[in-house]
């Protein structure tokens, strides 16, 4: 059934763009631009892995993993040889001028997100009672809720974690706590320290939230988690500016280890998610906690797409690929993990052919390779996925009638190892 609404989708796409004459400026040579084949024509390479289905577990931080969460990285990794899903953060709860019903890109494609994206800010917060009146226990619902949905739908779902500052618990952006706190929040969770405690709590929250994520096939729902995202920039307190390397490595294996080990948590991808300060293999991992700690390869990226034109989109498409790289390499999966650009009704303007004369280029230029993006959300003010209407709308639509992107609709199953493996 779903590859019957994909071909319904991409000949309605189809439709939609042969309506539409408009002249399209590239930033790139014409003879860089990857020819466009039909969907059909995109076979996924199985013979191109270096292990097969039966062996995925031995290269996954957690080889004690669900059967779905294997199914699920062995399948991205799969699917980054020549495709990529595409998401959005709160796709089922954040909407452009609070227009609810369908996700934003439901409503201008036909289809919902390939991924959704979540936050365990709420479910964590030291305002969480767990009583039902209690309103960010009320968030903790709903963010079950659309979980549960979009794995039911066979989506994949992916966390960060704007987790408040320790002393506190008010916060998570730098500009708004003390010195104090930004010089010892990160250092006061590690092993040893005055908040660690407290940490363990926090994550053994997660933990709990985690187990409760039954499907409606009473399978437990795998999620990636990305925690302490963008930490090569200075404005969330585990930033490099109040943090050494060893210091953030450090946090990062006891992470994962205590939600693995102690915890038991068999359901979770782990992502490394830097912002794009970086230029080089070498820069990238500064703080990586390595191999056996880390699932995914991300980076976060808005500045190279902010109007910042060809060299920006260069830049990107240069730092995707050092990323695409390391993840071949080291037999990780590759993502962009946030992007977007900023358009509101107030501020930033449209940039003409954003979608697909900028991030499309920049995602598949150069032999880059990855599993998946994901845009930032839609909200009553500004949005990163326009809506019908819009001026962006075209253009949009154009960049997910690409072959290589996958929304919900296109999405094969995702939580199943091919058989006979």
């Amino acid at each position: 059934m779903k590859n019957l609404y994909g071909i319904l989708r991409l000949i309605m796409l189809l439709f939609i763009l042969s309506s539409c004459e408009k002249e399209s400026t590239s930033i790139f040579d014409e003879d860089e631009v990857k020819e466009e084949n039909p969907i059909s024509e995109l076979p996924i390479p199985t013979e191109n892995l270096i292990f097969n289905a039966d062996e995925t577990r031995n290269y996954m931080v957690n080889p004690n993993s669900t059967a779905e969460t294997i199914a699920l990285f062995y399948n991205l990794k799969l699917l980054s040889q020549n495709r990529f899903i595409v998401g959005q953060q709160d796709a089922f709860s954040s909407f452009y001028k609070g227009n609810i019903g369908e996700s934003d890109m439901k409503k201008i494609t036909g289809s919902d997100p390939g991924l959704l994206g979540s936050d365990f800010m709420f479910i964590t917060d030291d305002l969480n009672d767990g009583t039902q009146s209690n309103w960010y226990f009320q968030q903790e619902i709903q963010i079950r809720t659309d979980v549960i949905r979009a794995f039911d739908l066979g989506l994949v779902n992916i966390f960060c974690w704007h987790m408040r500052e320790p002393f506190e618990g008010e916060y998570f952006y730098s500009s708004e706590i003390t010195q104090f706190q930004k010089e010892n929040a990160l250092k006061s969770i590690l092993p040893g320290g005055e908040n660690h405690e407290y940490y363990k709590q926090k994550l053994a929250k997660i933990g709990s939230f985690a187990k409760s994520l039954v499907g409606s096939n009473g399978l437990l729902a795998p999620i990636i988690f990305r925690p302490f995202h963008e930490f090569d920039g200075d404005w969330f307190w585990w930033g490099a500016s109040y943090c050494t390397n060893e210091e953030y490595i450090q946090l990062w294996r006891f992470t994962v280890s205590y939600l693995k080990n102690t915890l038991s948590v068999n359901n979770m991808l782990f992502a490394f998610s830097p912002d794009n300060n970086f230029l080089s293999e070498s820069e990238y991992l500064l703080r990586y906690p390595g191999d056996e700690f880390v699932d995914i390869l991300g980076m976060d990226n808005y500045g190279d797409f902010n109007n910042q034109g060809q060299p920006g989109i260069q830049r990107a498409n240069q730092k995707l690929k050092i990323v695409s790289n390391l993840a071949k390499e080291r037999i990780k999966i590759a993502s962009l993990t946030e992007t977007g650009y900023y358009t509101s009704v107030s501020e930033n303007n449209p940039i003409p052919y954003f979608y697909t004369n900028s991030l499309y280029k920049a995602i598949t230029l150069n032999d880059v390779n990855i599993g998946f993006t994901m845009f930032w959300n839609n909200n009553k003010d500004s949005y990163c996925v326009p809506v019908p209407g819009l001026s962006s709308a075209d253009d949009f639509i154009e960049f997910i009638s690409k072959p290589e992107v996958i929304l919900a609709d296109d999405l094969p199953e995702m939580y199943q190892l091919p058989p006979n493996t």
